[in-house]
């Protein structure tokens, strides 16, 4: 390996390039507690990408030579190739990725390396790094989901008619389909996906050419290395250009919502897996066992995922919190956003992953259990008060008729379909001898026909639209 740009184990500090201002250099301490490149050298190939586009920028407006400007895009290449290669390893003293990438650039260019940093500051450097980093993590976010939800899809596709007992605080309600109940799920990641996509657009804005704060004296075209790297326009106001960093809240704030739409469900398997409920049985691939006890089988993967919820969480709280009492333009705090950044995005991904696999091939639904659970209860009471509704009993008294009836049947010990005909016509005249079939788990379910009601009819219209909406 080349000792001359691998700095692996290198912590000396050297000195910085303001050091002509200063008579002594940093304390080691404080230049430790000041140093970001343990983590952002994540943003070394974007860091890369915005300084080659800077580059071609110098030359196209003749700030610096084309020569020039053909060496540091060949020197900045040959630096991306060493990093993947493994070569390119900046220690403490580098500070951070901008300085680091600088440095070596000027170790393989000389003095034409040292032009590079011309009409830029570090300030709109990292703002365009950042950027680049989270619009490509966005697509790839969004490609997930998709794929989150082309499982879902398929799910749904084989339990239309398996039914599944629908809850409100956490009570039995009234049963759906199960298919119904996944596409919920379904359509708050198209939510999630839009989202992403609309946090995208303010994330693809370019402050390249902002420099410290004010702007720069030189000739630049920021439209330009805009065009170059993809950015749909430049920031119109250079004081903003360098310290905006709402996108981050947005992108978090839209990570945030994705957990929770991730965490729901996980509560569900993991309520599902329990003896109590025994809707789901979890396979071997994505379930573990207890140390000491021997029949155990845990839910890991929608409790970590229920579990790391928290940290997006708290890296959105931490980011507005960061940002609430800062003067403008930039400032050091805003070090602060890169690792609830990296880390939010890493741990969104790690979910997704996870939660898509487990639905994928580390679960079944027990169609068994779930069929004798939604005729084991009075979740059908409803369609009782809909029934004499439909034959001309006002509704309100129908409701409160079927409560009696509903009180009486627990009395005896008594499901509503145990009832005979002359109980019912004790109830009510108007009951006839259709009110059973009314009342079977699969009418119920069927009868709920609604514009995006549980009604099999209107769940495989919804089926065709989810699809639609993935091709």
């Amino acid at each position: 390996m080349d000792t001359q740009f691998s700095q692996e184990a290198n912590t000396s500090i050297e000195p910085k390039t303001w050091s002509q201002r200063f008579e002594s250099a940093l304390h080691p301490a404080i230049a430790r507690f000041n140093a970001s490149i343990n983590f952002d050298i994540e943003l070394i190939e974007y860091d890369i990408t915005g300084s080659i586009a800077h580059a071609k920028m110098l030359a196209h407006t003749a700030i610096i030579s084309p020569q020039d400007g053909e060496q540091l895009v060949a020197g900045l290449e040959q630096i991306r190739q060493e990093y993947r290669q493994g070569q390119f390893k900046p220690g403490l003293d580098a500070e951070d990725v901008h300085f680091a990438v600088e440095r070596r650039l000027t170790e393989i260019a000389g003095d034409v390396g040292k032009k590079l940093h011309t009409a830029r500051s570090r300030n709109d450097q990292v703002g365009t790094d950042t950027r680049l980093y989270l619009r490509d993590q966005i697509q790839q976010i969004r490609t997930q989901v998709r794929e989150f939800q082309g499982v879902l899809l398929d799910l749904a596709s084989f339990h239309v008619e398996t039914l599944i007992p629908g809850y409100t605080h956490l009570q039995r309600a009234q049963p759906v389909s199960l298919a119904h109940h996944l596409l919920a799920y379904f359509e708050m990641l198209q939510r999630d996906f839009e989202r992403l996509g609309e946090v995208y657009r303010r994330v693809n804005i370019s402050p390249l050419g902002c420099g410290a704060l004010a702007g720069t004296t030189f000739p630049i075209d920021r439209h330009y290395t805009a065009q170059l790297l993809g950015f749909e326009q430049p920031y119109a106001n250079s004081l903003d250009g360098v310290s905006d960093r709402d996108f981050a809240i947005e992108f978090l704030s839209a990570a945030s919502l994705i957990m929770v739409h991730l965490s729901r469900l996980s509560e569900e398997i993991i309520l599902w897996s329990s003896q109590e409920f025994g809707f789901v049985k979890l396979k071997d691939s994505c379930a573990t066992g207890s140390s000491i006890m021997p029949q155990k089988k845990n839910p890991d993967v929608p409790e970590l995922v229920r579990g790391k919820t928290g940290r997006v969480f708290g890296h959105l709280q931490g980011m507005l919190v960061l940002l609430k009492g800062l003067p403008l333009a930039y400032n050091k705090d805003l070090q602060e956003d890169k690792e609830a950044l990296f880390d939010s995005v890493k741990t969104v991904k790690a979910c997704l992953e996870a939660t898509t696999i487990l639905l994928r091939e580390g679960l079944e639904f027990s169609t068994t259990r779930l069929a004798d659970a939604v005729a084991e209860d009075f979740s059908n009471a409803t369609d009782v008060a809909d029934y004499l509704a439909a034959k001309g009993v006002p509704f309100r008294e129908a409701y409160n008729l079927v409560g009696k009836v509903v009180r009486t049947c627990l009395e005896a010990g008594k499901l509503l379909k145990d009832l005979s005909l002359e109980e019912w016509k004790a109830l009510h005249p108007a009951f006839e001898a259709d009110i059973y079939p009314a009342i079977a788990p699969k009418q119920v379910v069927a009868a709920r026909n609604s514009y995006g009601g549980t009604g099999f009819e209107q769940v495989r219209l919804a089926l065709v639209a989810a699809r639609s909406k993935l091709e």
